[in-house]
């Protein structure tokens, strides 16, 4: 789940209809057994200060809620066809986080009411599961971030809805070479600016946008972090890389502008020109001499690839 915060291209994808809020049902139970984060019962997350460095303890349990996340994500690309809900994916996503004896972490985190994201065609992120029904063509972003052990792993994929345009699939391959551009630039003594450089590089000169609004976080024993990680360049976010650190890159990338409005649920962000977006995340660990993603299922590909365009 990505933290707050163009050119003018001709624009090539065939139309779609736009995506419009379906019926949102009750939010789905978590066994009394399971930990909880701070926010479950009141919806507002701590508001105490944040570290950038984790604990070697720490970073042992977000490989564990990391690698629980992964697997519930391919679990929600494998339930993905034509004529499913968002609904849907959202009872596939919780129940395959609570059988793991993890907290879904989007429930109840500021209110928002689902345990996954589900956003659809020109939906940037944070759209709400609900009764829409996928539609051949479509693609869908589906975002997951387990907790357990007293900390967050968070990840998502867009995944392809039947047979699908070559520019959605383009858009596809493209979103997930920009993530890992970005992953590529993270290294300790480098400067978190530089993650978004390499991800306006790998786009740079194509019919892309990078959305602004959104930015990849510090994440631990906290959902968000103070710590940013823009998806653009900007010289001022010169926080060094050190050792130890987790966050998360999550480029949004559009198909022509990356301007965008907020539906009223005060959540869905969607493109205004109605062009598609995709987006893909992992959690990060900057190690001594490089990087580790702890987003990863063991034993299988993660979700990018398995479910490839």
């Amino acid at each position: 789940m990505a933290k707050r915060r163009r050119p003018t291209i001709t624009l090539d994808a065939p139309p779609s209809p736009p995506v419009r809020p379906g019926i949102v049902s009750p939010r789905r139970t978590v066994p009394a057994a399971i930990e909880r984060p701070d926010y479950a019962a009141t919806g507002q997350p701590s508001s105490r200060g944040s570290r950038a460095v984790r604990t070697a303890d720490e970073i042992d349990a977000m490989r564990i809620a990391g690698r629980i996340a992964a697997e519930v994500l391919i679990d929600v690309g494998k339930a993905i066809a034509p004529g499913v809900t968002t609904d849907e994916l959202d009872r596939v996503g919780h129940e395959a986080c609570i059988s793991r004896g993890a907290y879904p972490s989007p429930l109840n985190y500021r209110g928002f009411p689902k345990s996954i994201c589900s956003s659809v065609n020109e939906i940037i992120c944070h759209g709400i599961p609900d009764s829409r029904r996928l539609a051949d063509g479509d693609i869908v972003n589906i975002d997951v971030t387990s907790f357990i052990g007293g900390v967050h792993g968070d990840t998502n994929a867009t995944f392809l809805v039947g047979e699908v345009d070559p520019v959605s699939r383009d858009l596809v391959r493209a979103t997930n070479a920009a993530l890992h551009a970005g992953i590529g630039a993270v290294r300790p003594g480098s400067r978190v600016n530089e993650i978004g450089r390499a991800i306006e590089a790998s786009v740079r000169g194509g019919r892309y946008g990078v959305v602004r609004e959104f930015i990849g976080h510090g994440i631990g024993d906290q959902f968000h972090t103070s710590l940013q990680i823009p998806h653009y360049y900007d010289a001022r976010h010169r926080t060094v890389m050190e050792p130890g650190m987790t966050f998360t890159i999550e480029p949004m990338i559009t198909v022509g502008p990356a301007d965008l409005y907020v539906w009223d649920d005060d959540w869905t962000a969607a493109t205004i020109s109605g062009q598609r977006c995709a987006q893909f995340e992992h959690t990060l660990l900057v190690t001594d001499d490089g990087v580790e993603i702890l987003t990863l299922p063991i034993g299988t590909p993660p979700a990018e690839v398995l479910f490839a365009p």
